[in-house]
């Protein structure tokens, strides 16, 4: 059956054909995970454009795949649709991380968007860790993460994005960033969370709202309970620049980042899961090597 599934998996090179004139790139990922003895192995893997994984990597062994998702573009501009769906059937893991932030660029007209789609069969595993997302000054952006959850399914994501480039002394001074984050399991959501945050709102400078922080991000992790000495612990967790915070809902764990600082964010998010995987999961909290590249 493996070996079928390989020979079936469809990869269409990128051609100036998947881009239509004056139109944004329309590139699509699809992955499949299933078990296979005591192994996690990738047994569908379907591209068109410029969305891509290379080959599965095993670096805390057979029971979780890893994949690294490369964007050979570069960035994300105006038009562009991005499309991922990944399915984890049941007692299987994988793991999806990115080689940096993905970076959406100025757009001159059109907006752009990115979807994940991703079903978790009974008692399998996902971690949906990219390396951060960075809006410039005029980026009509969109992002939508749907999560699907069967009995007995874990999942522990991130999110986080900065709006402009302050370090190169931008800011988000006109542009519009959507996002969506839900999460159902067995057809009822669980967490939903919508955004749309427009340069001239007054959202962004708001002390309920951003508060003048270029930087802020989500964190979420649904799977085995969590004690009070482990949200005691989490709790204890500071980032070395900004502001963040945990709370514990009846199914998920959230924690918040808000600040001026992509690397504090994801610091604090990395210590997080550093500390609740191997709470909900059993497994040891071994970083990707790409985050060190």
């Amino acid at each position: 059956m493996i070996a079928s599934a390989a020979r079936d998996a469809v990869a269409h090179p990128v051609s100036s054909a998947d881009r239509p004139h004056g139109a944004g790139w329309d590139a699509q990922l699809f992955l499949g995970f299933e078990r296979v003895g005591a192994r996690s192995v990738m047994t569908r893997r379907e591209h068109r454009g410029p969305l891509v994984v290379q080959k599965p990597l095993y670096p805390e062994g057979p029971d979780v795949c890893q994949c690294v998702l490369l964007h050979p573009p570069g960035g994300i501009a105006g038009g562009d649709r991005l499309t991922l769906g990944v399915t984890v059937s049941p007692h299987a893991s994988a793991q999806l991380t990115t080689p940096g932030a993905t970076r959406w660029y100025r757009s001159a007209g059109p907006p752009a968007s990115q979807v994940l789609h991703a079903r978790i069969g009974e008692h399998a595993f996902l971690e949906w860790l990219p390396q951060g997302t960075i809006v410039y000054d005029g980026a009509l952006a969109r992002s939508d993460v749907r999560i699907e959850l069967a009995r007995g399914a874990t999942f522990i994501g991130v999110e986080f994005a900065s709006l402009g480039r302050r370090a190169s002394g931008e800011r988000f001074r006109c542009g519009e960033w959507r996002q969506r984050f839900e999460i159902v399991r067995d057809d009822a959501p669980i967490w939903s969370e919508r955004a749309v945050l427009r340069a001239d709102s007054g959202v962004l400078a708001s002390p309920v709202g951003l508060n003048d922080a270029s930087v802020f991000g989500t964190f979420v992790a649904v799977g085995a309970p969590i004690d009070d000495t482990m949200m005691s612990a989490l709790r204890a967790i500071a980032p070395l620049q900004g502001e963040a915070a945990i709370t514990r809902l009846p199914e998920v764990i959230v924690g918040r980042y808000r600040g001026d600082s992509m690397e504090s964010a994801g610091a604090y998010f990395v210590e997080l899961w550093s500390m609740l995987r191997p709470a909900m999961t059993g497994r040891a909290a071994m970083r990707p090597r790409i985050w060190s590249t």
